[in-house]
């Protein structure tokens, strides 16, 4: 377990900011079930869904910043999971770009590969691992998008959200594993020990002119995502 617990480029949990947040939350001092409940849920809702400039943001940098999405996510999970001594791995995946449609609109949408580079963390919690998918979205977030997912493949997708069906969404950690895109994957990328390591292989804006389109209009789109959280009436899609 020890490649599982520790430190890496990313996932730079001796970080001051990391660890003043840790003290200041007290998560040393909980249970281990608690420990990954209180971190999964401060990563859900505190650190809210968005679009960093990279995924290969280390965990301090995803904390500055205070908003994520799947990847960005996944190291500052796992940076604060580690460091509270809690095992945990990165997993990864192709997922068919449609399930981001709403979330991501106009020019960056048609500029996105056809299949997206996804990770999740992987928490080992009494004898299994269990994967934390359903850290991404924010609960207003969500709250907002989920009636406005479309049909497909027998399923729902849209707004950085894909499930069998929306009215079964439940992304509490409870103990066991949370979903809200693995309905959209489609090929399995394996299993790494750290994002440095997987995201040294799979990248989302290899291009230099991807990259700068999409850094010029990701601010947009966030605030879009923050209007649409906060019921904006000037949101459009």
């Amino acid at each position: 377990m020890k490649e599982y617990l520790a430190s890496t480029m990313m996932l730079n949990f001796e970080n001051p900011s990391i660890q003043q947040l840790i003290d200041r939350k007290g998560w040393r001092r909980l249970a281990e079930r608690d420990r990954i409940s209180h971190i999964y849920e401060f990563v859900r809702n505190d650190i809210t869904f968005g679009y960093n400039q990279s995924d290969e943001l280390t965990a301090s940098e995803v904390l500055r910043d205070g908003y994520g999405q799947c990847n960005t996510k996944s190291t500052l999970l796992m940076a604060l999971l580690r460091a509270v001594g809690i095992p945990c791995r990165i997993h990864g995946f192709y997922i068919d770009k449609r399930m981001q449609k709403g979330a991501l609109t106009g020019i960056v949408y048609q500029f996105a590969p056809k299949k997206i580079v996804h990770a999740w963390t992987e928490v080992y919690f009494q004898g299994e691992w269990l994967a934390l998918e359903g850290v991404i979205i924010d609960e207003p977030y969500l709250q907002q998008v989920k009636e406005k997912l479309y049909r497909f493949n027998n399923g729902y997708i849209g707004y950085g959200v894909a499930v069998e069906h929306p009215k079964d969404i439940n992304v509490c950690w409870n103990g066991a594993s949370t979903y809200i895109q693995s309905f959209s994957i489609t090929d399995d990328l394996g299993i790494y020990a750290s994002p440095d390591e997987f995201f040294s292989q799979f990248h989302n804006t290899d291009r230099f002119v991807k990259k700068l389109l999409f850094n010029i209009l990701r601010k947009r789109i966030n605030r879009q995502l923050d209007s649409l959280r906060k019921q904006n009436k000037n949101y459009v899609e």
